[in-house]
């Protein structure tokens, strides 16, 4: 053997690669395999305790139990496709039984320590005599300290006939130092004065969930609170809160029928309201920089914008609006000029309904988007627009002439800081067209105008949309060239 053959071989060069060193999970220190198994979802760590003996109990220490069922693609294509009543009914209930004795049967072989998790989400429901399975798992979560626990039972393919109490007093054991997070959904909490309240609690969330005694009270024992989500829960007369929440950050409501709204919240960062028009006070909310509101009436579009000082620090804002028939813009009134001079980043999403059978209000039906020309007044730094326009009823309301009337409709002042709109469902009606122009001349500084004429998706209403995009384009070089912008249109052909 020559020296370059042997120094090859000295150096392991030109040798076949070693197999890299074999692994255990027995090799790792015991709290570490418990750590490890948790990575796994609950179902696969069940099944991998059947691959080594000494695996075998890992999965009892595993920190997170979740339960959703079913998950059976088949089983949700079956309740879908069969019509026969007796036979979707008794799937359900051979579903629900297997549900219920999965769950029983892994919280009875857990250890009951160091769950983090405890989730069950039962979308087939629970009847009455199956409810002491409920309080059973209830009581595993609270006995084994989970942080975070959720019991969503709303039926995912039937509405619900009756709905379960949740025993909220269950969860207030050794001062409740322990519980971080509580998602509930379709039951009903009955607040009793005795619960002491959650030292940690940082997140609550209720969804159609029946609430009975004095919700106040018990916010205000919730000192740590971080996000609270309040959706369709009946049983609350208002949601006044007197007591200071501090550490709130994010607020949500949603169709509740409520006379008041007020929260004491100096450090609230997100606010969202979904629902009819209620007053809405904010008391010391300085630090907020995003808020959604939709309001659901014909108004929802200027009550947005005069839902008072509360949301004046907003850096975003996401407005969601119907408009139903026209409204004369002389009768609106809002704020002064400038009220909202934090606001940069602006969302409108506005649904546009042509409800009358009148030729002369059909013309007119779509005029309620002109709105937005005047809110645009109250927010003079603004920096990027972003509108979204979904159109019912409407047959021909298209403008005459091709860029419309002259440059700015006489009532939206000079903006200097606008640089980008972006404008979907954007059809040659004359309010589109009028409220397009109106930007284009006041925006001093506008860098791009993007036109998407497109309605969402939803096939019937983007009928004929080959034709309204060539027509669209015509309009935008047209527009370009007048007012000296770049303006583009989304799935414009290629020249």
């Amino acid at each position: 053997m020559d020296e370059a053959a042997a120094g090859k071989l000295s150096n392991g060069v030109g040798d076949a690669p070693s197999s890299p060193p074999s692994f255990r999970m027995e090799d790792l220190p015991a709290e570490i395999q418990t750590v490890v198994m948790s990575l796994l979802p609950l179902k696969e760590a069940v099944r991998a305790s059947i691959v080594s003996r000494s695996w075998s109990m890992l999965w009892t220490f595993h920190s997170n139990l979740c339960f959703y069922g079913p998950n059976d693609p088949d089983f949700e294509r079956d309740l879908h496709d069969i019509t026969v009543d007796q036979y979707i009914n008794d799937l359900i209930k051979i579903e629900r039984v297997k549900f219920i004795d999965s769950v029983n049967g892994i919280i009875r072989r857990h250890s009951g320590i160091g769950i983090n998790k405890f989730s069950v989400r039962c979308a087939l429901g629970l009847p009455k005599e199956d409810l002491g399975h409920l309080h059973r798992w209830i009581a595993f979560a609270a006995s084994s300290k989970a942080s975070i626990i959720e019991f969503n039972l709303k039926k995912m393919y039937l509405a619900p006939k009756e709905v379960h109490h949740f025993p909220l007093e269950a969860l207030d054991v050794q001062g409740n130092s322990w519980l971080q997070s509580l998602f509930l959904a379709n039951v009903s909490i009955k607040l009793q004065s005795g619960i002491c309240g959650f030292a940690m609690f940082k997140r609550f969330v209720l969804e159609d969930v029946k609430i009975f005694g004095d919700f106040p009270g018990l916010l205000a024992s919730c000192s740590t609170l971080e996000d609270l989500t309040i959706i369709s829960c009946p049983g609350l007369a208002n949601l006044s809160v007197p007591h200071k929440l501090d550490k709130l950050q994010h607020l949500l409501i949603e169709r509740m029928v409520v006379e008041m709204i007020e929260f004491h919240a100096t450090n609230l960062c997100h606010f969202e309201y979904r629902g009819k028009v209620s007053p809405i006070v904010l008391h010391g909310c300085s630090k907020l920089e995003k808020a959604t509101i939709l309001f659901h009436c014909g108004k929802g579009l200027h009550h947005a914008f005069t839902v008072g000082p509360s949301i004046l620090p907003v850096k975003i804002l996401n407005v969601q609006a119907s408009i139903i028939k026209y409204e004369e813009l002389q009768k609106l009134t809002l704020g002064p000029h400038g009220m909202f001079t934090h606001l940069r980043h602006m969302t409108c999403e506005l649904t546009v309904v042509n409800a009358s059978e009148n030729a002369d209000n059909a013309d007119n039906a779509d005029n309620g988007v002109l709105q937005l020309a005047y809110c645009l007044d109250i927010a003079p730094n603004l920096e990027t627009l972003h509108v979204d326009m979904l159109h019912w009823g409407f047959k021909d309301n298209k403008c005459d002439e091709v860029v419309g009337e002259e440059g700015s409709l006489g009532h939206m002042r000079r903006h200097d800081h606008l640089k980008t709109v972006y404008i979907s469902g954007f059809r040659l009606y004359k309010a589109h067209t009028k409220l397009a122009c109106c930007i284009l001349s006041n925006a001093s500084v506008l860098e791009h105008l993007k036109l998407e004429p497109r309605f969402g998706t939803i096939p019937r209403l983007n009928e004929g949309l080959e034709t309204t995009i060539l027509e669209v384009c015509k309009w935008a070089r047209l527009a370009s060239e007048r007012f000296g912008k770049v303006i583009t249109v989304s799935d414009a052909p290629s020249e």
